[in-house]
C-alpha cells in the first residue's frame, strides 16, 4: 500500500510517500519539504494568508518531486493523506483541496490525519523506532502535552499546557531579546555558551502535583530580568548589552523551559510505570532538551525516542506515517468522500478508539 501524505497546516508545505506492507512497520521512500520562514521574517511571524498562497504555489511541485524521487507514478498512490488540522484553516484548506482533487481524480480514498498524532508517531519513523506502549511528550508549536499512548488511536491525555506552550516561550522570550523569527532556534543558537544557572527563572508548575504546564509566567520573568538588565548597564536595548549577558540569559531561559519538560515526562513516567518516552515536535530538536532528557532517562533505565532532526517540524512524512500507521491497524478505514472539510481547533483526545 502506497500512502502520499500532505502537511500544510501553518509555514511549511510537505509532501512525502511511504510504503506501508502488510504487518509491517512503514517505509519512507521519499519526501519533501518547503519552510516559508525567509518570507515570513519580515513580519516578524506567520501570515495567514501568506502561507496559504504559498502552499498553493508549492504542493504540486513538491508532489512531482517526491515521485520522482520515489521512482512512482502518481496512478501508483493508494490512498492520498492530508493534515485535516488543528492548524491555520486556509493553509488546511490548500492541503484538503489538492488531496481530495488527487483522490477524486485517481479514484482513490482519501483520509484527513490529525496534524499532533502525526508529530506524535513521527519517531516509527526513525532508525530506532519505538514500540508500545509509551509516554509521549509533544512539543509542538503551541501544543504541549504528555500522553500515554498505548497503540494508535488510544491515547489518553496526561496533562497539557494551561496557557502558553513551550514552542511559545521560546518564540516570545526570544521576541523579548530582540532575536529573529523563527525565535525558538535563534534563542538556543544564542544560549550556547551561556550560564543557565546565571539567572534564577521561575519553573511554573513544576510542584503542582499534576503533569500541566504554564510557561506565561516565565515569559514575564525574562521580560522582567531584560530590563533590569538595560536599565543597570545604562543601554538603549537588550541587543547593547554584553554578549556573554545576554548568552546567559538565553541559557537561563533555554534551562527553565527544558528543567519542566523534563521533570514533567520524568514523573509521567512514574506515574504510568511505563519505561519508554517519545518526544515528538518541533521543540524535541533541541540538544539541551535531548541531552538532559538522555541523562534522566538513563538514570532510571528508560529508552528515549526522538524522530531523525530533519523530521522534529512539520512535513508531510509524518502525515503519510500517522494515515499509514491508522490503517493498518484498521483503526480507520478508506473513505471515497471528497467532500472535504478541515478542523482549524481539534483535539487530540477525539483521535482515541
Amino acid at each position: 500500500m502506497l500512502v502520499l501524505g500532505i502537511e500544510s497546516s501553518c509555514d511549511e508545505t510537505g509532501v512525502a510517500l511511504v510504503d506501508a506492507p502488510d504487518a509491517q512497520l512503514p517505509r519512507l521512500l521519499g519526501h519533501g519539504l518547503h519552510s516559508q520562514i525567509d518570507m515570513h521574517q519580515a513580519y516578524g511571524g506567520v501570515v495567514p494568508e501568506l502561507a496559504s498562497r504559498d502552499h498553493i504555489r508549492r504542493v504540486v511541485p513538491l508532489t512531482r518531486q517526491v515521485l520522482a524521487q520515489s521512482g512512482r507514478a502518481l496512478s501508483d498512490v493508494d490512498v492520498v493523506c492530508y493534515t485535516r488540522g488543528p492548524g491555520l484553516a486556509g493553509a488546511l484548506l490548500v492541503g484538503a483541496g489538492v488531496a481530495c482533487a488527487l483522490g477524486a481524480a485517481l479514484g482513490k480514498p482519501v483520509l484527513g490525519i490529525h496534524h499532533l498524532e502525526g508529530h506524535l508517531l513521527s519517531p516509527f519513523l526513525s532508525a530506532d523506532a519505538p514500540e508500545f506502549p509509551f509516554v509521549a511528550l509533544l512539543v509542538s508549536g503551541g501544543h504541549t502535552q504528555l500522553m500515554r499512548v498505548e497503540a494508535v488511536g488510544q491515547y489518553e491525555l496526561l496533562g497539557e499546557t494551561i496557557d502558553d506552550a513551550a514552542g511559545e516561550a521560546f518564540d516570545k522570550s526570544a521576541k523579548l531579546m530582540g532575536l529573529g523569527y523563527p525565535g525558538g532556534p535563534a534563542l538556543a543558537r544564542m544560549a550556547e555558551g551561556g550560564d543557565g544557572a546565571a539567572f534564577a527563572l521561575p519553573r511554573p508548575l513544576l510542584h503542582s502535583g499534576n503533569l500541566d504546564f504554564s510557561f506565561a509566567g516565565l515569559k514575564t520573568a525574562v521580560l522582567v530580568q531584560a530590563n533590569k538588565l538595560v536599565a543597570a548597564q545604562g543601554v538603549a536595548s537588550f541587543e547593547l548589552l554584553d554578549e556573554s549577558v545576554r548568552k546567559s540569559l538565553a541559557a537561563s531561559t533555554q534551562a527553565a523551559i527544558v528543567d519542566v519538560l523534563v521533570k514533567k515526562s520524568i514523573a509521567a513516567l512514574k506515574q504510568t510505570g511505563l519505561k519508554r518516552l517519545v518526544v515528538a515536535g518541533g521543540v524535541g530538536a533541541n540538544r539541551a532538551l535531548r541531552d538532559l532528557l538522555n541523562a534522566e532517562c538513563a538514570k532510571r533505565k528508560v529508552r528515549v525516542h526522538y524522530p531523525e532532526l530533519h523530521l522534529c517540524s512539520d512535513n508531510g512524512a509524518m502525515i503519510a506515517m500517522a494515515g499509514a500507521m491508522r490503517l493498518q491497524s484498521g483503526m480507520q478505514a478508506p473513505l471515497y468522500e471528497y467532500a472535504f472539510d478541515v478542523k482549524p481547533r481539534w483535539p487530540l483526545q477525539a483521535m482515541a478508539a
